[in-house]
């Protein structure tokens, strides 16, 4: 009888989560990147996790390494209702040196390899390997169906993005069966997708594989010692060379409304990170947090609703076009185009405008903040002003070209210490 089961039943995630994200400079001093805060009450990392159970995956890993307590209390707090009696569980597996004393992960195919045994344990059938610091609302399932029906060594998933811009991705050449016949990494010249000469299939970073083919692949790849033991520089392209990988596109499983465009996100810089999250505050923003069939699960805090208070000129709480989270308390200030996460206080005759607030923030009276983005628990002085003069900013804050000026606690004391 053949077997009937959902593909996503009998695999399971292994989330690649240690890359540091150092182009999101101090906001990830403390933290990994995958454990960024992002859309008024969720981190980045839920986006993956939240895909893997919405597609019926409920058997994950992720492998840590860089500055990982804030990410693993994360996820011991708010993905903790997994049930190992029901076959379901989520293992966090850090760079423990398990297999030699000096050496952690050496590249994101070694984070797998070095965690084989367990992954034996999990008995499963396939492995769905993906990044934990991307924005994306995906179906596994069909990527998984896709992987099975082609009888694919690797099913790599893939954007489809303007040529122009496709050279900063891992690109893909493909035929009209969507085979991949090469797998170039930021090319100068990327090439064509069959159907369009001005689009390109750039890798989102996204691979299934059969388990027992992976398996013996990263045996193989750990004796090489010409390997990086990456996925996109070393396995893919040798599964292009010699086996049978094949493209699946995005646009086939994104989950979205109906019309709308597909939404994939890499927040891994200062810009991108305040344009993604300034963007939830359009009337109709492209990524949708509301819908209720396919949610992204977090840790929830047990807080207040966010509260407003005073109503007088120039002393009004109140927000316009904004998100505010729970547990914010908004006095006297002017709140527009903002997103503040939970637990953000703020007082009299202060102005928020497209600035992104992080959990714990309080912001002081008469204090001006445009295109700002915040970290965690900083206390804004009173009377500052930041995002009317990038030159003086520049002399205590990060400011980006674009004009997006970062504050951390530190940035703030040393402002605090010149005046």
């Amino acid at each position: 009888m053949a077997d009937t089961t959902r593909l996503a039943q009998r695999s399971m995630a292994f989330v690649l989560a240690g890359g540091r994200g150092s182009r999101l400079k101090e906001l990830t001093d403390r933290r990994v990147k995958p454990a960024v805060y992002f859309g008024g009450k969720t981190r980045i990392i839920d986006f993956a996790l939240s895909n893997a159970v919405n597609s019926g995956i409920r058997r994950m890993a992720i492998a840590t390494q860089y500055k990982a307590h804030s990410l693993i209390r994360h996820c011991q707090r708010g993905w903790n209702f997994f049930r190992v009696e029901r076959n379901e569980f989520l293992d966090i597996l850090p760079a423990s040196q398990r297999v030699s004393e000096n050496m952690w992960y050496r590249g994101t195919a070694d984070a797998v390899t070095q965690n084989i045994d367990i992954i034996d344990s999990y008995g499963i059938e396939y492995i769905v390997i993906l990044a934990g610091d991307h924005i994306y609302k995906m179906d596994y399932e069909i990527m998984l169906r896709q992987h099975v029906e082609a009888g694919a060594d690797v099913t790599v998933g893939c954007l489809t993005v303007p040529r122009a811009n496709a050279s900063a991705f891992g690109v893909m050449a493909v035929d009209g069966q969507s085979n991949i016949t090469s797998f170039l990494e930021k090319p100068a010249d990327p090439p064509p997708t069959p159907e369009d000469t001005t689009k390109s299939l750039a890798s989102m970073g996204i691979y299934v594989f059969d388990w027992a083919f992976l398996r013996d692949l990263l045996l193989r790849d750990a004796e090489d010692p010409n390997s990086s033991h990456d996925f996109g520089n070393d396995l893919i392209p040798e599964i292009v060379k010699s086996g049978k990988a094949v493209a699946h596109r995005f646009d086939d499983s994104c989950v979205r409304n109906e019309g709308a465009p597909s939404y994939w996100r890499d927040v891994g810089t200062l810009n991108a990170f305040w344009e993604a999250n300034i963007d939830l505050t359009d009337f109709t923003p492209e990524l949708d947090l509301w819908d209720q069939t396919w949610p992204i699960w977090t840790y929830s805090e047990s807080v207040p609703p966010a509260k407003f208070i005073h109503d007088e000129k120039d002393r009004r709480g109140v927000a316009i076009s904004s998100m505010v989270s729970g547990g914010c308390i908004i006095s006297g200030t002017e709140v527009r185009n903002s997103l503040l996460f939970t637990e953000v206080h703020t007082n009299s005759y202060a102005v928020l405008d497209h600035s992104v607030v992080s959990p714990g923030v309080t912001v002081n009276r008469s204090a001006r903040l445009r295109k700002c983005v915040i970290d965690r628990g900083v206390v804004i002085p009173t009377g500052l002003v930041v995002g009317e003069d990038p030159k003086e900013d520049s002399r205590f804050f990060r400011v980006t070209e674009k004009g997006t000026t970062l504050i951390t606690k530190e940035m703030v004391d040393a402002w605090q210490g010149a005046q």
